[in-house]
């Protein structure tokens, strides 16, 4: 094995070195590669991480001279050239990005600097934001503008849609056939739940879920801009085209994602991606962006969807009760969280409501706090409490002991408990900076690719809302997807900038 990773290693070297954006591609495609896990020596190490680093070291190597002439003119700009006109674009997350990686490392610190804190700092924090760094320079500048003068993603788009599509095959085999799923309960007909790569379900809807709202975005873009050249006259050369074959690529990424969800059974997921497609409807109709009866029919689409929704739960008891239990979080997965949750607040509040417990080491402060099980009513039984009170054979039956978790399975209490109060509110704050800045990019950039855009905004509220009741950030993978949608809307907002007339800086730092 690790002689494999050695020649990957190498080659992956090579790739970065003649052709940088092509290596940030690779890794891109490659997120799931975390969990090819190996260790250095006595250090323990993953595929994904090595190829962070690669990207970050050939991107510095190759451009320390200029990133040194940045700062040092950012230097001149700050302090001594104030009355000229020339200034470098920031970062749009410069000051947060700095604040999170002090925050984050005290800490390590509150953790005592453990291993297991510092390689979380290392993998959750640190590295996901020098892929960051490196993304807007290496794209910054490169990308090709469209007819209106808009950014295209699509060198970014592409890697995550083909990811996304091989995560899915995977999963939709696993679900026809049993095999591959390792957890007995998992794998059997009756409960079957996919889990694709990862080895359990909720990682499929955790990884697809946002990627589905940039396909959804992306899918609507290509065909606009395919019936726009659409020609007639050459009716089979247009559908042999490239343009085609990109459509069904995303076609089938975004499709095989969502039958992915729907057989992993990861009802977050489903929420969350459910919330996401609403918000994309809504604004996509919005007169905003299109007018007329096209922009109409948009918003009617979504509204009656939600309505037949709402409708159909009123209407049919046992989904009205299936809905609402799960709404209000009486279900058993639910019940589990909430359980979980109310540990995790006398935790904080028992002398951590302002460090949190530290990276990595929540299992360890939740132990004087943890419930160890729960009477569960699987069954509804109406005569459940009278039996779980006299009937101690009952009480074996319906006893559900609990784990310890790693996150508390909610996205702010995942950051309270992890970085401290203001780790959470600083995530607060990243994310809705983010959905401010998406906003405004949305509404004043008037590009083909406005879709995608709005596709970036559906993706952060995918995230928010599984994130109520997961844990959508503290995963290899998950941090660096999260980061990479924020270093695309960088992206956009910066080009933005420049196009308003502020010169672009040399590639290789801000």
């Amino acid at each position: 094995m690790f002689f494999l990773i050695t020649i990957f290693s190498l080659l992956f070297i090579f790739i970065a070195i003649k052709r940088l954006e092509l290596a940030v591609q690779l890794l891109i495609f490659a997120l799931p590669a975390y969990l090819i896990r190996f260790k250095v020596g006595p250090l323990p190490s993953n595929l994904l991480e090595v190829m962070i680093w690669i990207v970050f070291i050939v991107w510095f190597t190759q451009n320390y001279r200029r990133i040194f002439e940045n700062l040092k003119l950012k230097i001149l700009t700050s302090y001594k050239l104030k009355a000229t006109s020339y200034k470098l674009v920031d970062y749009p997350f410069k000051w947060e990005i700095i604040l999170l990686l002090i925050i984050s490392f005290v800490s390590v610190g509150v953790a005592g600097f453990t291993d297991s804190s510092l390689g979380i700092w290392k993998a959750y924090f640190f590295e996901p934001l020098l892929l960051y760094i490196v993304v807007l320079n290496v794209f910054s500048g490169r990308q090709e503008q469209d007819g209106s003068g808009g950014l295209k993603l699509s060198k970014l788009l592409w890697p995550l849609a083909i990811s996304a599509l091989a995560v899915s095959l995977v999963a939709v085999y696993q679900k026809l056939t049993g095999n591959l799923i390792d957890n007995p309960f998992w794998a059997a007909a009756a409960t079957r739940r996919a889990v694709s790569f990862f080895g359990y379900p909720n990682a499929v809807g955790l990884y697809l879920g946002p990627i589905v709202m940039l396909m959804a975005g992306l899918l609507i873009t290509l065909i606009r801009e395919f019936k726009q050249k659409f020609s007639r006259e050459n009716y089979f050369e247009s559908f042999y085209s490239i343009k085609f074959v990109r459509i069904l690529l995303v076609f089938f990424s975004l499709h095989a994602s969502l039958l992915a969800i729907i057989y992993a059974r990861s009802a977050g997921a489903m929420l969350g991606v459910a919330a996401g497609l609403t918000v994309f409807c809504l604004l996509a109709g919005s007169p905003r962006y299109r007018s007329g009866e096209a922009g109409k029919r948009t918003r009617i689409v979504a509204i009656v969807v939600i309505a037949v929704a709402v409708i159909g739960c009123a209407v049919f008891p046992l989904t009205r009760h299936q809905a609402w239990d799960r709404l209000v979080l009486r279900d058993f997965s639910g019940t589990v969280r909430r359980i979980g949750w109310n540990d995790t607040w006398k935790m904080l509040k028992d002398g951590r409501l302002i460090f949190g417990a530290g990276l990595a080491n929540f299992q360890n402060a939740i132990k004087p706090y943890h419930q160890e099980g729960f009477f569960y009513n699987r069954a509804n039984d109406p005569d459940f409490q009278r039996k779980v009170v006299f009937n101690a054979d009952y009480r074996k039956q319906v006893w559900q002991p609990l784990e310890i978790y790693l996150y508390p399975h909610n996205i702010f209490l995942n950051f309270w408990s992890e970085l401290g109060l203001a780790g959470m509110l600083l995530f607060a704050w990243i994310i809705g900076k983010y959905f401010y800045i998406a906003i405004l990019v949305y509404k004043l950039q008037a590009t083909s690719y406005k879709l995608v855009y709005l596709g970036l905004i559906s993706a952060m509220v995918a995230i928010v809302v599984h994130g109520l009741v997961d844990v959508p950030y503290f995963k290899n993978d998950l941090a660096v997807m999260f980061w990479l949608f924020i270093a695309m809307l960088s992206l956009i907002r910066m080009s933005g900038i420049r196009s308003a007339g502020s010169p672009p800086p040399a590639n290789g730092g801000e």
